[in-house]
């Protein structure tokens, strides 16, 4: 599968800090993605629970490394990683994948956040990171799907607050101004779509309300140049080895070895003060 981003499509990502990639992965490629998340022994092994403020709950299965599974190499591949450096201006590597798992009916939702207000502690200097959700199932306001603000990449990073043991959330005083001058977006995606967003890109995502699951996978990477300036994690930077776009189908359904992935065994959620009341 060949996807060129193109100059429009740069220039919304650079205004909006998203851009939508329609059709990024084929309906065979997505059907071996979904299969890996579901059976693979390293993704259902590490599977953490992160709670909202209702007590509702999304799973999720996060990995650092980008090895030779069918998941692995989506994250390698040319389409991936050429539209991610143009998108932040030079070469990338991989940061950091997830799954995503809103089961029906009890799928938790996401506060309003910025990916970088997390990862600034991990010693990213810079915001040059993003992240791309693929859908997995057909993802709607019904189930949950991504919301994001658009232009609020330009706001620069906000103060996170504690919500509950899972998750921070933007300063609540400062969050309704936020949304009374930037419009929000929800993302709904069909199978294999596909949206990039910048990693201060404030976003969120409603409870799974509905009979529908809601998986995703996203995949985030930061820039060469703005490497971690801690090694206390996994995220700092290995050089990524980029595979052409045929090598998911000649793949198939290949699993984790185990050893390259290396899973997270805990959320990292940083510790953060609460906003001033």
């Amino acid at each position: 599968m060949t996807y060129r981003l193109s100059d429009a499509d740069a220039a919304t990502f650079a205004a909006d800090g998203l851009v939508f990639a329609r059709g990024l992965f084929a309906p065979d490629e997505v059907d071996l993605l979904r299969t890996a998340m579901e059976r693979d022994p390293e993704v259902r092994g590490h599977v953490l629970d992160r709670l909202d403020g209702e007590g509702r709950s999304t799973r999720i299965s996060l990995w650092n490394r980008a090895g030779d599974s069918v998941y692995g190499l989506a994250a390698r591949c040319a389409r991936m990683v050429d539209t991610t450096e143009r998108l932040l201006g030079g070469p990338v590597y991989h940061y950091q994948s997830k799954l995503t798992a809103k089961e029906p009916e009890v799928g938790g939702a996401w506060e309003w956040h910025q990916d970088y207000g997390y990862w600034y502690h991990n010693g990213c200097l810079r915001p040059d990171l993003l992240s791309c959700m693929i859908a997995l199932d057909r993802t709607t306001r019904d189930n949950g799907c991504l919301q994001i603000v658009r232009g609020s990449h330009l706001l620069g990073r906000i103060d996170h607050t504690p919500l509950t043991a899972g998750q921070n959330e933007v300063d609540p005083a400062r969050m309704p101004h936020v949304l009374v001058r930037h419009e929000t977006e929800y993302c709904e995606l069909e199978p294999g779509d596909a949206v990039f967003f910048h990693a201060n890109a404030i976003h969120r995502s409603d409870a799974n309300r509905s009979p529908h699951r809601r998986w995703t996978l996203l995949i985030c990477y930061n820039r060469v140049d703005n490497d971690t300036i801690t090694r206390d994690d996994d995220r700092y930077c290995v050089p990524l080895d980029k595979v052409d776009d045929g090598a998911i189908r000649r793949a198939g359904l290949r699993f984790a070895d185990g050893k390259r992935e290396h899973f997270a065994s805990r959320p990292y959620v940083p510790a953060v003060g609460r906003a001033a009341e």
